[in-house]
Formats: structure tokens, C-alpha cells, sequence
């Protein structure tokens, strides 16, 4: 099953057929292996990677923040889930901070405006948020993709 979810990470519109031959198992095998891989909530879903450029991005903000602890979370996921350019939302512990967004903006005008409403939304939620901007234009010194993570089997 391992395997299956590795050549899965490498390309995941593959088909079974193709995959089967590449495993060396049935394709009816693969079929149900992928199955199972979904079914126990190993594979949350399938996606594209896409090239955030031609969709319009220009940025990609990865920030940190003080969540107030004493404040119930369902409050916090609700505030990231209405964020549709929000990708990652989680706690965590690390600088002074123990909260991360990951969010992509279509321009500096853009993102200055979701922390605007970020922090206007969120006052009672969120404090201290600071802000690393990554240009999607240039610069990049490896795209992201869970493909990498096949390496580490292969190392």
C-alpha cells in the first residue's frame, strides 16, 4: 500500500492499469488497494498542483500569529474555513508564535487587505500576526509538489 501511495504522490491521475504495471500487482488489486487508501483517510483527496502565476497570483503569504488560547478553536476554524485563499490554517509552537496561516493573494492590495479583515475578524481570536511575503514570479528555488516526499523511501 505503500508503494501504491508513493507512485500516487508522483502522478496522481496515473491510472490503475498503468500503476499496476509499474507495482507488478493486478489491476483489480490496485483498484482496491486505492480504495482501502481512501476509505481509512490515508488519501484525503486527490488535487492538481497548479501554476499559481497563470491563475493569477503574484504572492504567497506564509504567517504567524498568538491564538488566544482562552478562546474556543471552533471560533479560529470557523474564521480560516471562510477564507477560501487560506490553503493551511493550524497550531502550532515556535518564534513567540503558535498559530500559522498559508494564503495566497492576487496582489500586495490583496493581501494587505485579508490582514485588514484578518485582524478586524479575529480580534478576539488572533494576536500579534506577522507576515513572510513570497513573490510567485521569480526567485522560486523549488516548486512545491508532494512528489519530493518519494524520495525519502528511495534515500
Amino acid at each position: 500500500m505503500m508503494k501504491l501511495l508513493l507512485e500516487l504522490l508522483k502522478d496522481s491521475k496515473r491510472s490503475d492499469n498503468e500503476i499496476s504495471k509499474v507495482l507488478g500487482v493486478s489491476q483489480p488489486t490496485i483498484s482496491r488497494m486505492r480504495q482501502r487508501l481512501t476509505d481509512e483517510g490515508i488519501i484525503q483527496e486527490f488535487t492538481v498542483i497548479p501554476d499559481f502565476v497563470k491563475m493569477g497570483f503574484q504572492i504567497m503569504a506564509i504567517s504567524s500569529f498568538k491564538y488566544k488560547v482562552a478562546k474556543d478553536i471552533e471560533g479560529l476554524k470557523k474564521l480560516m474555513m471562510a477564507k477560501p485563499n487560506v490553503i493551511f490554517a493550524s497550531l502550532g509552537e515556535g518564534m513567540g508564535k503558535n498559530g500559522i496561516i498559508i494564503s495566497f493573494h492576487r496582489s500586495y492590495p490583496d493581501f494587505s487587505n485579508f490582514v485588514s479583515n484578518l485582524r478586524t475578524e479575529g480580534n478576539d481570536i488572533i494576536d500579534d500576526l506577522d507576515s513572510m511575503l513570497i513573490s510567485l514570479e521569480n526567485q522560486i528555488v523549488k516548486p512545491l509538489s508532494l512528489k519530493y516526499l518519494t524520495e525519502l523511501e528511495e534515500t
